[in-house]
């Protein structure tokens, strides 16, 4: 038998095992075909959100933009022409900036062909001064030059990626290129004058491949971080030069013209949410401070998808559905804060789209399949009780069609006791014992009778309290007297300590009953030669009635169960003495009828004291609460 029950629990412990495996391989299914979904925009959108609301970093300080803006058009009576450039250069150059950088075209600038030598002419004698353009050089072909006459203007690749074929495909500028066979782009080149070595023995952090080229993202500053100099300030000097000194300076447009002159960024998807200069001025801080933001591995994200998906197949499938709506949006937004801070403090890119789609979809999925199961757990739940209904109510017609059909019997074997008790032929000893033995046993069985059908009374609610006011001291004695011949048997001495009390409304039958009862139990179980205390008081709104024994006591792990129906202990089982396992429970509902209380406290070995509270005012719906019928 020891084994049969070793063998179920271990057949239990493997479906068990068995189960959370099979969920788990769900789970770890549906994020593998979750993170073969593309979710380039959705993640980009939360990227860019993490972007605008974590600390902007500081810029770097090395770099200086200037603007030909609607004002400074404004002022010169039209766009600058090579004459307004000349003297720009002129002045910018003699403050000696690390480098000048035009982020816009020469080649149609007004101006006559003298106008146009001297800027040239001008141009030629600066070394740090460059163009760029959105062109890239190819590995075989020519060097990269604008047509005569600027071909001898030193013009590099400075071209911004947007994310319109790619990626997000929102042509957001969210990249920028690094190295395109083996030609290092312009912002690097300026880079490296504050930074000799990046690239090469200084790495560029958050660098990657793609479709032939380096790249990394930008750590963008909000707009604005780099406040622009009006171009006509610097070429009349109406500032102080000094600023650009040792400086990238970078030209640029603000017309709002040409859609070249701007880009999309992570803060703005307007047409004109930044200037291409400060797009420069961002990408060329990125590589002076070598903060790229780095993009989590892929291996990484997998691991977090694979995670968020079994925690919540397991909330589907484990949990209730209020505590697991909690749990899952407690997840999403601890992870939601995670992914943020990690941004925030390491620069750390982390998949979001992938693990809180998976949550999306694992509990959409799933969630259905298991209101099928409850609903079929129910509905085997709701067959049981209609059939444990109907056995309770065969049961408990049956209890009382057998005791009332019983107690005519019983009357009739205590009434022949008496007429032969009364007869005028002597008896033997024998027979005397066993006339005692008769009218015992009637007595008992009467008893026991009476308590089912009391209890029959409980499960159909047919009791109902006949209230009267009657002193507690009077039902108390009668009690005790009802009690007596049996303590005499056992040599009990049952004491009494009553105070006066004035009377109180309630059902005497059945509260002496209850006193009636608890007495009953003190003398079964206590042993012999030994003395019960019987007292009464009262307590602020409440008459108190202790029955205190000195038997063996209650164990501690049985005290919860002792009100409880058809209950007997371990200790009762075993002796002699007989009993139905309805008094207790008989005692507790009667009391609580009368909106009063019963409590038991123990000491196994010592003896056992029971306490009946009643109020002293009138109450008592005579109605209990179902759970305790």
């Amino acid at each position: 038998m020891r084994s049969f029950f070793a063998l179920r629990n271990a057949n239990g412990k493997w479906n068990v095992i068995v189960l959370s495996a099979a969920r788990v391989l769900v789970a770890l299914i549906l994020a593998f075909l979750i993170f073969q979904i593309r979710l380039d925009y959705l993640e980009s959108i939360l990227y860019d959100a993490r972007m605008r609301l974590r600390p902007a970093p500081a810029a770097s300080g090395h770099i200086e933009t200037v603007l030909i803006n609607l004002k400074t058009i404004e002022a010169l009576k039209g766009a600058p022409g090579f004459a307004e450039h000349d003297l720009f250069l002129q002045r910018l150059a003699s403050v000696e900036p690390k480098a000048i950088v035009y982020d816009m075209s020469i080649l149609s600038l007004r101006g006559d062909g003298a106008e146009q030598a001297r800027f040239l002419q001008t141009a030629e004698r600066i070394p740090q001064l460059i163009f760029l353009t959105d062109q890239l050089e190819m590995k075989g072909e020519e060097p990269l030059k604008m047509p005569p006459p600027f071909q001898n203007l030193r013009l590099q690749s400075g071209p911004k990626s947007s994310d319109s074929s790619n990626f997000a495909k929102d042509s957001v500028t969210r990249r920028f290129l690094i190295r395109y066979q083996d030609q290092v782009i312009s912002d690097v080149s300026l880079a490296r004058l504050f930074r000799p070595n990046l690239g090469n023995a200084d790495p560029i952090r958050g660098q990657f491949d793609f479709l032939g080229t380096d790249q990394a993202y930008i750590n963008f500053r909000p707009p604005g971080s780099y406040p622009a100099s009006p171009f006509a300030a610097v070429m009349e000097k109406r500032m102080d030069l000094e600023t650009f000194r040792d400086k990238i300076v970078i030209i640029g447009e603000d017309t709002q013209v040409a859609e070249r002159d701007y880009a999309r960024t992570p803060y703005s998807r307007d047409s004109i949410g930044m200037t291409s200069a400060e797009v420069h001025a961002n990408i060329i801080d990125t590589l002076l401070r070598n903060d790229s933001p780095l993009k989590s591995p892929l291996w990484f994200d997998a691991l977090w998808a694979a995670a968020i998906s079994i925690l919540t197949v397991y909330v589907v499938f484990a949990v209730k559905p209020a505590q697991g709506l909690l749990i899952l949006l407690g997840t999403m937004t601890g992870f939601s804060v995670l992914s943020f801070f990690a941004f925030w403090l390491g620069g750390l890119w982390m998949n979001m789209a992938h693990p809180l789609l998976a949550v999306f979809l694992c509990y959409y999925f799933l969630i259905p399949y298991r209101l099928i199961i409850e609903n079929r757990y129910r509905w085997e739940i709701y067959q049981k009780h209609k059939l444990l209904q109907q056995v309770e109510e065969l049961k408990t017609n049956f209890i009382s069609m057998m005791s009332h059909d019983l107690k005519t019997p019983i009357a009739r074997i205590q009434g022949m006791t008496d007429v032969i008790e009364r007869d005028s032929t002597p008896l033997s000893t024998d027979q005397r014992e066993a006339l005692d033995t008769v009218r015992s046993s009637s007595s008992d069985l009467l008893k026991f009778i009476n308590a089912i059908l009391q209890y029959g009374s409980i499960e159909s609610q047919h009791i109902q309290l006949r209230r009267a006011s009657k002193d507690v001291n009077d039902l108390i004695d009668s009690a005790i007297k009802q009690n007596e011949f049996l303590a005499k048997l056992k040599r009990i001495q049952i004491k009494t300590e009553l105070e006066p009390l004035f009377p109180i409304s309630i059902d005497p039958e059945l509260i002496r009953q209850v006193f009636s009862n608890l007495i009953e139990n003190a003398v079964k179980y206590s042993p012999e030669d030994t003395k019960i205390l019987v007292s009464s008081e009262e307590q602020g709104d409440f008459v108190v009635v202790q029955i205190a024994d000195q038997g063996p006591g209650i164990p501690p792990e049985e005290l919860p169960n002792l009100f409880m129906k058809f209950f007997r202990s371990r200790q009762a089982k075993v002796s002699t003495v007989k009993g139905s396992g309805l008094g207790l429970y008989l005692a507790r509902y009667f009391t609580e009828l009368h909106d009063g209380t019963v409590s038991v406290e123990s000491s196994y070995g010592q003896g056992t004291t029971f306490t009946v509270k009643l109020p002293l005012s009138t109450g008592g719906s005579g109605h209990v609460e179902s759970t305790r019928r």
